[in-house]
């Protein structure tokens, strides 16, 4: 493969990142919003919801009067994630952040990645459920999740 070639498929991997971390941000803010502060007997409506935490979190992406997206976001109504979309964002940080560990030492560091691996393995897969997921992650990592590698993997930082 031409060397340019593969330099201009290698900057679209990052292409819309932004933007995909946007959406993901709304749909878990609208989420908390939703299942926290809606008044269903107020005079908001869940689609006033959806406009208001579009216009914070994607503005460049206004939903339409017609939008009834809300109908269908099922994950958050019947699919047991009430107040929890959220998640999925914290665990792409969580999960780049433990990466980070192994980047931090070198990933050509033989030694160093056996080391971090090993804290990996008695940290994060040997405690497991038994303490929580804050408290692993900080014994692992010797302080809490960053959002920083993400945002690096990603192209954004």
């Amino acid at each position: 493969l031409p060397e340019e070639m593969f330099k201009k498929l290698n900057d679209q991997k990052t292409f819309g990142a932004g933007m995909m971390s946007c959406r993901q941000l709304l749909f878990g803010m609208m989420d908390l919003e939703l299942h926290s502060n809606y008044d269903p007997d107020g005079d908001e409506t869940i689609f006033d919801v959806q406009r208001r935490m579009a216009a914070i979190y994607t503005p460049y992406a206004l939903p339409v009067e017609e939008d009834r997206f809300l109908c269908g976001f099922s994950h958050i109504f019947a699919g047991g994630y009430s107040a929890g979309y959220y998640s999925y964002k914290w665990a792409e940080v969580m999960s780049a952040d433990a990466f980070g560990a192994f980047e931090d030492v070198g990933l050509d560091n033989e030694e160093g990645v056996r080391e971090v691996g090993r804290k990996f393995r008695e940290t994060v897969l040997s405690l497991g459920g038994g303490v929580s997921p804050s408290e692993v992650f900080e014994q692992f990592r010797g302080r809490g999740p960053s959002p920083e590698a993400l945002l690096r993997h990603n192209g954004l930082a």
